[in-house]
């Protein structure tokens, strides 16, 4: 350990390489021990689409950042203080978001001739003073990683697959991180002789860094002061699992899951496959049409039905839909959003779904949609969602985005005693008698949910339009136009079930309304700028449709408003459509999300 330890509020830290160099590994393994050194923190996962993109190009470049500090944060940083770059490649696509005077570990190793055509250098930026303005430290990591295991007997290329863990040493150094966990992890996840070379690789980096005085000193980041409980580092995709199974056993149904893979969806499904043991079955289609249908037929059985999937699963997804809307069967539809249109940006994060969340189906065929804000917020959506679905008896869309879904952050487990029950209201025999299928509950207008084989509950269901009550089929155009006002007045009834708005800050000063996962990086915005003495409010949607009943008060209140989302504005033309208020719009759509310092810039404009 280095006899300067400095302490510092918080790190904004980024590995870099190859997609085959384990960055998404190291990262996490980075995550993991922060979390349980217990820093507040938040991830940012980057990774290309590509299954392998040309080694050594910019385009195969993987990233994992890291934002951990001994405050309450809520996003992964703006700019890295320290960028670990693994190749050329990796320095050149990340050199430009590292905060000036910041540090830059590379790996000479990789810094030939070869490798720096290949990442489209003309020159050697380690030679050329276009680093002057940053710490660079040298290290030639693959070099000193095949001496560290040499005694094991691995071939060159073996060899060479450790170097992210001596270089996850070397950082563990650099900020005086625990290495046991990680050694723990290894030891289970790797035969031998994998664990004794990862196990060596890590503890010769951080040897390296503390005999080599590489570092003028290392750091230290406190534990944060978070509220009591117990902490689980988790991902969104993770929490939005746990919500789905929590609801399953709240409800006491079982709980279905049909799916098709697709990026960045396809973690819901992996994880829901683990809990068997909870009742919850999971079934894989052979497309997204089927995948829908069948989560509709368990809908139908009694099961809480789910299905997951990304923006194209949503277009190949529509026309059921429809037919859960017309059917009024309890179903969850939740959309991972990636970059659009057609396969888009696979692996990048975008909100430009809102659209068809809202309107995209044939007919008049609306269903409610909510939003997650955070990691851990899925899995307080998941429920609310499930709820909504069963005691409406209707689909729900439930929008998270690739940033979501693979970040992290600290998630406190709720005290089991604060979920509440899910009643699901199912039809009984003792209704047989006169039974009606789409008969109503006045509150809410939700028909019966009849489970078949239920004696005296026999009943037909299709897509054709039903006359009200009975649910035979009719082509009466009177009970049509009743039909579609009905379905539109069950969404309006759901807005009893929505809480008012909330403003954070200040009521009468600039408002940026966000939804989704730009709650992190507005709130932190809103922050600073009132930090600068700016009144500025924030306003964040979870619920899409029905809107909040106070929301157009609250926005008419802000001297000036602006709508800060992940796309072209898709949110700011339906506010604007259902409200008719002037409201900037600040959009960004690049893969990547917001920074707050470009939504500081956008509160200064409006202010």
């Amino acid at each position: 350990m280095a006899t300067n330890v400095e302490t510092v509020d918080s790190v904004v830290l980024r590995f870099a390489g190859d997609s085959g160099d384990g960055m998404q590994l190291t990262g996490t393994q980075f995550t993991n021990t922060s979390a349980l050194q217990g820093n507040d923190l938040s991830t940012f996962p980057d990774f290309p689409a590509e299954i392998r993109a040309p080694a050594g190009t910019v385009a195969g470049v993987s990233g994992f950042q890291l934002h951990f500090s001994s405050n309450e944060i809520r996003t992964p940083g703006d700019a890295p203080n320290v960028l670990v770059a693994m190749n050329p490649a990796a320095l050149k696509a990340n050199i430009g978001d590292l905060k000036t005077g910041g540090m830059v570990i590379v790996n000479t190793d990789k810094f030939s001739e070869r490798d720096l055509e290949k990442a489209e250098y003309e020159e050697n930026p380690l030679e050329n003073g276009s680093l002057e303005g940053f710490q660079v430290v040298e290290v030639a990591l693959s070099t000193l990683t095949k001496r560290s295991v040499e005694e094991l007997g691995l071939n060159n290329k073996e060899s060479d697959r450790c170097k992210n863990f001596f270089a996850l040493g070397m950082t563990y150094w650099l900020y005086n991180r625990d290495m046991s966990v990680t050694q723990t992890w290894i030891k289970g996840k790797f035969k031998a002789p994998y664990d004794q070379a990862n196990l060596k690789a890590l503890q010769a980096g951080w040897n390296f860094a503390d005999t080599m005085e590489l570092f003028h000193s290392s750091y230290e980041v406190p534990a944060a002061k978070l509220k009591p409980g117990t902490y689980k580092n988790i991902t969104g995709s993770m929490a939005l699992s746990l919500g789905l199974v929590a609801a399953g056993s709240l409800a006491k149904r079982q709980l279905f899951l049909g799916a098709y893979p697709i990026t960045p969806a396809s973690d819901v499904l992996h994880h829901l496959s683990k809990f068997k043991d909870f009742g919850v079955v999971t079934f894989q289609a052979e497309d997204e049409i089927a995948a829908i249908c069948a989560s509709i037929g368990a809908a139908f059985g009694g099961s809480i039905a789910i299905t997951s999937t990304s923006g194209p699963g949503v277009a190949l997804k529509g026309e059921a839909l429809g037919l859960a809307v017309i059917t009024e069967l309890p179903l969850v539809l939740i959309n991972v959003q990636r970059g659009g249109p057609s396969t888009g940006l696979p692996t990048k994060t975008e909100q430009s779904d809102l659209n068809i969340a809202l309107f995209g189906r044939h007919g008049e065929c609306p269903n409610p949609v909510l939003a997650a804000a955070t990691p851990s917020d899925c899995f307080e959506v998941a429920l609310e969602a499930v709820r909504i679905a069963v005691k409406y008896r209707m689909p729900v869309m439930l929008l998270t985005d690739g940033y979501l879904a693979n970040g992290a952050e600290p998630w406190c487990l709720p005290e089991l005693d604060s979920l509440k029950p899910i009643d699901c209201n199912i039809a009984t025999e003792d209704i047989a008698d006169g039974f009606r299928p789409y008969d109503r509950d006045p509150e809410t207008l939700a028909r019966h949910w009849a489970i078949p084989g239920t004696k005296g509950l026999e009943h037909r269901i299709g897509g054709l339009e039903k006359e009200d009550g009975t649910g035979n089929v009719s082509y009466d155009p009177g009970n049509h136009e009743h039909m579609s006002n009905l379905r539109a007045e069950k969404i309006q009834r759901i807005q009893a079930d929505v809480p008012d708005v909330e403003v954070y800050g200040d009521t009468d000063g600039v408002g940026l309304i966000s939804w989704g996962s730009t709650f992190g990086s507005v709130r932190t915005a809103v922050d600073a700028a009132r930090a600068e003495g700016m009144k500025v409010g924030h306003v964040h949607l979870r619920w899409l449709s029905p809107l909040p009943a106070n929301l157009e008060q609250t926005i008419n209140g802000f001297a000036k408003a602006g709508v800060a989302e992940l796309n072209l504005g898709q949110l700011h033309r339906y506010l604007s459509s259902e409200y008719l208020i002037d409201m900037a719009s600040i959009t960004k759509i690049q893969g990547q999300p917001f920074k707050s310092s470009e939504l500081i810039a956008e509160i200064k404009k409006l202010s």
